[in-house]
């Protein structure tokens, strides 16, 4: 059932077209990733859907409400984690929580958010004692404190190191296992994989692909890449590509120096007949890496654009 409904929504800044016409519907209980270079728009459609600029055009529905009509029960039910927080730097994150927790009729325990953005050893520190992570987690657990039914996280790992990261992943999963729907935005290719049920790509103001991750990388291509690194040198690598071209499994090779790379739809096989080839050539392979596909190659191949422009 979907809980939110985005159709052909537009938005214009002067001369500028920031969102042209995006369109899409987020199901309850699912993690929905919105990805695309910078500009594409992600911030500007994710305020529109949140009520925080009105758009020139199209219509957002939450399961049948709308802005127009439903704004006070829409308010009650989303929690939103903007790109730059703003909290008081005098006040710990228990005061933050219990704040916020007046402003709704029935918000979850204090102690219990804590509990969930771990930081409950930290809860009577002032916030700017806090690092930028435990920051950012207070900031997903103030969205959280009214108990939503919908998220809104805005780029909420961006600067944060891998570890702090990776807390922000957990309390993701968290949230979809008590059965919130969470829609955010990322410039990590790694994360919206890991995280998402579904994935919008878009691009310019425009949705250009939208799928689960694995499907998304399945349609791309069935080749993979094989690296494969030769001990005797160049030579062998040489000899070995000329092998390999006969192989009717190999689309395309490619090499430099002792390494060889080549892609192929069957690359057990392919290997399987490289490694006999070179048993009975006497050449001695030091390396060899089977690539996979990534959400990141759906993404350039989609954009044309390496991630971070």
């Amino acid at each position: 059932m979907a809980v939110l409904t985005v159709q052909n929504l537009r938005k214009s800044f002067g001369s500028v077209q920031a969102v042209a016409d995006i369109s899409f519907a987020v199901e309850a209980g699912e993690v929905f990733t919105i990805i695309g270079p910078n500009g594409a728009g992600k911030t500007t459609t994710l305020e529109m859907i949140e009520g925080l600029i009105k758009p020139d055009g199209g219509s957002i529905s939450f399961g049948g409400m709308n802005w127009e009509k439903d704004a006070d029960k829409i308010k009650m039910m989303i929690g939103i984690q903007p790109q730059t927080e703003a909290m008081f730097d005098l006040l710990t994150p228990k005061e933050h929580l219990d704040l916020f927790a007046s402003f709704y009729s029935n918000p979850m325990s204090t102690l219990e958010i804590l509990d969930m953005v771990n930081l409950t050893e930290h809860r009577n520190k002032k916030v700017k004692h806090l690092s930028g992570g435990q920051r950012q987690r207070l900031a997903i657990g103030l969205a959280m404190i009214g108990d939503p039914q919908m998220l809104f996280l805005d780029e909420p790992t961006t600067g944060l190191d891998p570890q702090a990261r990776r807390n922000i992943w957990d309390i993701v999963l968290q949230l979809k296992e008590i059965g919130k729907t969470t829609i955010l935005t990322t410039h990590y290719m790694d994360e919206a994989e890991k995280l998402s049920d579904r994935v919008c790509i878009v691009d310019q103001g425009k949705v250009i692909a939208m799928d689960s991750p694995a499907a998304l990388i399945n349609n791309l291509t069935k080749e993979r890449e094989v690296k494969l690194s030769f001990i005797d040198g160049e030579f062998a690598a040489e000899d070995a590509e000329q092998y390999a071209r006969s192989l009717p499994s190999v689309v395309r090779i490619e090499r430099s120096g002792r390494d060889l790379l080549l892609w192929t739809i069957q690359p057990e096989d392919a290997l399987h007949s490289i490694f006999g080839y070179t048993k009975e050539q006497g050449y001695r392979v030091d390396q060899v890496s089977i690539r996979e596909m990534s959400l990141e190659d759906v993404f350039i191949s989609y954009t044309g654009k390496e991630w971070r422009d």
